[in-house]
């Protein structure tokens, strides 16, 4: 039996859900001289990263023979691998704070830049990734889906104000402006090496499923997976939201408009998904959002 302890250290908190004080004697000695000891049926090693985080007991039956010194060895090269590991899962989560800091900061950005009329409700990410969640995607994924419901619109940042804020029907020359939008937020983003898997779906979110969308006039499988989901939840947002230039829809209305596009501007499969969520969520909360 092998049992992994962590210790209560608040420079290593994430590392585990679960803590547990240190009470035994045995335990306390491997405090106390941070080395491997053995003890009849038990063998027990410390873990050390800079500090002193967990440690390693495993215990036989009383009935078998005692732990040697190969059984040492064996342990220390556990020993290893487990803080390798648990060094690299620090590394990714300070990773993780400093990428979803630089997004927040851009996200600020993007809204001292662009009308609160055209920012989505605090609820736009939460129902993306339960469409990724509900179509099976997997964690890598789900966290691109998030990013990207994020950042989607960072290329509003370059349309001028005038025609952002335009409450009649936009110019032929105007809706060729706003088009530019995922291509400009791809451009801004691109230079940041970990929102690689991100640039794809900011890209593609407005193509559409029968090849009529832009910029790419991708269709079907060619436009990205999360793009395809980002599509469905933007259009249903823009129309329970609403827009300058749009009226409000009642969600009913704009569930109905979701499932009429099926096939044609949206994946079916997205659309199936986008249903079976929306059962799911509290969707009055787009009825408390701020009127026109």
């Amino acid at each position: 039996m092998i049992r992994l302890k962590c210790l209560i250290n608040g420079k290593n908190k994430s590392l585990s859900e679960e803590r547990t004080k240190i009470v035994n004697r045995l335990e306390k000695r491997i405090l106390k001289t941070s080395s491997v000891i053995a003890q009849g049926n038990i063998l027990a090693a410390p873990l050390i990263s800079e500090d002193l985080i967990g440690i390693i007991v495993i215990k036989r039956d009383k009935n078998s023979p005692p732990f040697e010194r190969f059984d040492e060895e064996a342990l220390m090269t556990l020993v290893e691998q487990a803080i390798i590991g648990i060094r690299n899962l620090e590394l990714y989560e300070e990773q993780e704070k400093i990428v979803f800091g630089s997004i927040k900061s851009l996200v600020t950005l993007l809204d001292t830049r662009v009308p609160q009329e055209y920012t989505h409700s605090p609820y736009f990410s939460r129902l993306v990734t339960a469409i990724g969640n509900e179509m099976h995607l997997d964690d890598k994924q789900i966290q691109s889906l998030k990013y990207a419901s994020l950042l989607h619109d960072t290329g509003k940042v370059d349309i001028p104000p005038e025609i952002l804020t335009k409450t009649t029907k936009l110019t032929s020359r105007e809706y060729d402006i706003i088009k530019k939008h995922p291509l400009k937020g791809a451009e801004i983003l691109r230079p940041l090496q970990v929102l690689k898997p991100v640039i794809p779906i900011i890209m593609h979110h407005h193509e559409k499923f029968d090849g009529t969308g832009y910029p790419s006039r991708l269709k079907k499988g060619q436009i990205p997976e999360g793009a395809r989901i980002m599509a469905v939840a933007d259009a249903f947002e823009a129309m329970v939201y609403g827009r300058p230039y749009r009226e409000r829809k009642d969600i009913a209305s704009a569930i109905k408009e979701i499932k009429k596009k099926s096939g044609s501007q949206f994946d079916p499969r997205v659309v199936e998904a986008f249903l079976k969520v929306i059962k799911k969520i509290n969707t009055k909360v787009y009825l408390k959002q701020k009127t026109r």
